[in-house]
């Protein structure tokens, strides 16, 4: 299993100026390289490098440095392709799906650079890294990370590494590979987790991570920046930059603890996690315009990746199941009616008379259908015929 780690890089003031100016240089070649790709119909990457490989040696990158920057470009089309296939642009004829085919792919000027190892190495023990850059190789750069992140690169590191530039910070993002656990393929149940804006999440087990905290610090957020925005000082510009991203790393932070307990408790009771598969939910659902922004800013996708891979590392069975009538279905009779959901928070059976929380009947409801999902994927176990 792969997981991203992230490092801190803490370079010199003539290092950082190396490095600004390596990631300015390679992507302006990167440019380059997809205004020819684009030229040329996006050729296949062998094609494309032997029309720009000597062109990018000429411009002083390294043999390494050249063959990435290649590949960088082609991996840019062939994600932009994929997602025009799968209508992440738009329909056909789109303006927005037009826009992103009758131009070249722009790199910015301080975007991620893959290195492998032949341009980076690592020196844990002093906590250092050598890189190459346009300026010469730098040695002796000094990172900065956690202990458990340290262990984590230092066993399991492989593959490539990227150096980004954010907030004029650098960091490498190193993919680390992490053996597996056996899977447990005879659980004892399965956790039914119902993803929700009011309540961030709430389990078949009685764990409840209540959104009223999150949904206030989103609130104070927004109404900052349009006070700044409106505003429009320079003070204000940098208070702004100063604050981006810090809603972002705030809602992570969230979801992490929120995805820990949730698999400690299903790796605690030998159970699988069931989730509902919300793919799509945002182009489905039709809102009033002042619950858009509520909409559009929650983060069930992040959560779930988290879930997933804490998962995939604790040994867990995951299934993904429709979520179609969970909250207006029974868990006790299994009725189903429009009018068993009195409101957000309540939930009447209409044939039996329960009364339930609406998210605890829901993720009630998951959890059995995670069951019949999990029992319908197995393996059949049945003697093969003689």
């Amino acid at each position: 299993m792969k997981i991203v780690t992230q490092v801190k890089l803490m370079p010199e003031a003539d290092q950082a100026a190396a490095l600004s100016a390596t990631l300015g240089t390679v992507n302006e070649a990167a440019n380059w390289v997809s205004a020819v790709a684009f030229e040329r119909g996006v050729p296949r990457e062998y094609e494309l490098r032997k029309h720009t490989y000597p062109e990018l040696k000429a411009r002083g990158l390294g043999a390494q440095a050249a063959q990435h920057v290649i590949k960088k470009t082609r991996d840019a089309y062939t994600t932009l392709k994929a997602n025009i296939e799968a209508g992440n642009l738009g329909k056909p004829g789109s303006k927005r799906r037009a826009r992103a085919q009758c131009k070249p792919i722009v790199f910015r000027p301080q975007a991620a650079q893959p290195y492998d190892d032949r341009c980076l190495s690592w020196q844990y023990d002093a906590g250092t890294v050598s890189i190459w850059t346009t300026a010469g190789r730098l040695k002796n750069v000094r990172f900065a990370c956690s202990p458990d992140t340290l262990k984590m690169l230092r066993e399991h590191r492989r593959g490539e590494s990227d150096l980004i530039r954010r907030d004029g910070v650098f960091y490498l993002l190193a993919v680390c590979d992490i053996p597996e656990a056996p899977l447990n393929e005879d659980p004892a149940g399965f956790v039914g987790v119902d993803l929700g804006i009011v309540n961030i999440a709430t389990t078949s087990t009685g764990y409840r991570a209540a959104g009223r905290g999150l949904n206030r610090y989103r609130k104070r957020q927004l109404d900052l920046r349009k006070k700044l925005q409106a505003k429009g000082t320079k003070s204000a510009k940098c208070l702004l930059k100063k604050r981006n991203r810090r809603e972002q790393r705030h809602t992570a932070n969230v979801n992490h603890i929120v995805s820990k307990t949730i698999v400690t408790t299903a790796e605690r009771t030998g159970h699988g996690i069931a989730l509902e598969d919300l793919g799509g939910i945002r182009g489905r659902v039709r809102l009033r315009k002042d619950q858009r922004t509520q909409l559009h800013s929650w983060s069930f996708h992040q959560l779930g990746q988290f879930i997933a891979y804490k998962a995939k590392r604790a040994g867990l069975p995951l299934v993904h199941v429709d979520p179609a009538y969970t909250s207006r279905q029974c868990s006790e009779c299994g009725h189903i009616d429009r009018k068993n959901r009195v409101d957000q928070a309540a939930f009447a059976c209409r044939a039996c008379g329960i009364v339930l929380n609406a998210d605890d009947n829901a993720s009630h409801n998951i959890a059995r259908k995670g069951e019949t999902v999990w029992t319908a994927g197995r393996e059949s176990r049945v003697p093969a015929p003689v």
